[in-house]
């Protein structure tokens, strides 16, 4: 942590606002950022001449404890080996700029306190450690052989997540609350690498979704859906879920929903493309998988940029776990070829982001009073997102060098 006033000079500020880039300097002392502006002093300075600084990135969909979809490397594991692989997950991630991450279903309270205590190095995290589906649906690991696989292994950490009825719904948020969540995910549709579910098909009734956000609300979290079908789409808002997250199948009605509720969405663009990716190059990844990334990658992406034309809240996430991690930065340049400005892109990763999970008090802009989190990135920003990944100089968390 840093003990004494230090001043970043030279370079432009992209401050999370939308505002382009402007020259600024920087000091920041124990943690946060104290001043911007110019002409400002300090104990220590460093020369930032040429580079450009963000907000420390965020990535509001990531599966922390998943190294990808191979499905005979998956079931022949040792099943404590995912707490070691997360380790170099989380620095891989902080190494591209992602400061905070909100894990969609895997990660439990002990990696994120492990994290929060300095024990291992990487973003910091909101956990909905376990996702909410269906028998049946999308978290459901039934396989045709009768074996079950799930996406991850129960343990006292980490409770099922197949609940039917708004009474077992109800419960299983109280218990995710007592096991340390900060946000409740719920599959609404069926998706692209469960088995025996269909995408298009909606997942749960209203009075099992209305179930689980009451209950989640009292006890003062957001929910999250994975909502891909439009008619899933459409019951995530009727009761009032915060967040869609990829909308694959949206139609006019849902994004007039979504503009009229304030819903956001959470595009992950790249995890169609990660799952042919990885059948490509070789790995044991189903067939009924790959025919349905395939299916629906091309939809995906005309969705995408309806809800953009249309003003639909938009806040960035990968699915990170389905790809590989460190790459996340490669969703930015997807969010661009859909109609994106680059400024509302860097938005929807800083700010916006923020907004999402409620930390816009103290992350997701560069301004006096909060978190000295921040990315320094090699020349400016533009004219495209593309190379932004081969750029990042330096990465800042709690005013600490972690990466540079």
């Amino acid at each position: 942590m840093t003990t004494k006033r230090v001043l970043l000079k030279g370079a432009k500020v992209f401050d999370g606002t939308g505002t382009p880039p402007y020259p600024s300097d920087l000091v920041v002392e124990n943690s946060k950022i104290v001043q911007v502006g110019t002409s400002l002093d300090a104990d220590d300075a460093v020369d930032m001449s040429g580079k450009t600084i963000l907000p420390g990135l965020f990535d509001c969909h990531v599966h922390i404890m998943s190294s990808g979809i191979d499905l005979m490397k998956h079931i022949q594991t040792p099943f404590s080996y995912q707490f070691y692989q997360a380790e170099l997950n989380l620095r891989a991630t902080l190494d591209c700029g992602i400061t905070t991450v909100r894990d969609a279903s895997g990660a439990d309270l002990g990696v994120q306190k492990a994290v929060d205590d300095g024990i291992v190095a990487g973003p910091r995290i909101q956990i909905s450690i376990t996702a909410l589906s269906q028998t049946g649906g999308h978290g459901d690991g039934w396989m045709p052989s009768g074996c079950q696989i799930p996406h991850f292994l129960s343990h006292p950490g980490r409770p099922a997540g197949i609940v039917d009825g708004p009474q077992e719904a109800r419960k299983k948020v109280r218990e995710l609350a007592r096991s340390g969540a900060n946000v409740i995910k719920v599959f609404t549709s069926g998706g692209v690498l469960s088995p025996r579910d269909n995408p298009r098909h909606a997942h749960f009734r209203d009075d099992e979704l209305e179930a689980i956000v009451t209950e989640a609300t009292a006890l003062g979290m957001f929910v999250m859906a994975h909502a891909q079908a439009t008619d899933g789409i459409k019951s995530a808002i009727r009761s009032g879920i915060r967040s869609i997250e990829h909308g694959i199948f949206l139609d006019d009605e849902a994004i007039e929903m979504m503009l009229a509720k304030g819903t956001w969405l959470v595009p992950t663009l790249v995890a169609p493309r990660a799952v042919i990716d990885a059948a490509e190059s070789g790995l044991s990844v189903p067939e009924s998988s790959v025919q349905k990334a395939k299916e629906v990658m091309a939809i995906h992406q005309e969705s995408f940029a309806k809800a953009v034309s249309a003003g639909v809240k938009i806040a960035m996430g990968t699915d990170s776990g389905v790809g590989t991690h460190g790459t996340n930065l490669d969703e930015l340049y997807l969010m661009e070829q859909g109609g994106m400005h680059i400024n509302e892109v860097l938005r929807a990763t800083t700010s916006s982001a923020a907004e999402l999970l409620g930390v816009q008090h103290s992350l997701g802009t560069i301004e006096p009073g909060k978190q000295a989190d921040f990315v320094v990135v090699e020349g400016t920003i533009g004219p495209t997102l593309k190379d932004l990944k081969h750029r990042i100089h330096k990465v800042y968390k709690d005013g600490v060098c972690m990466r540079g």
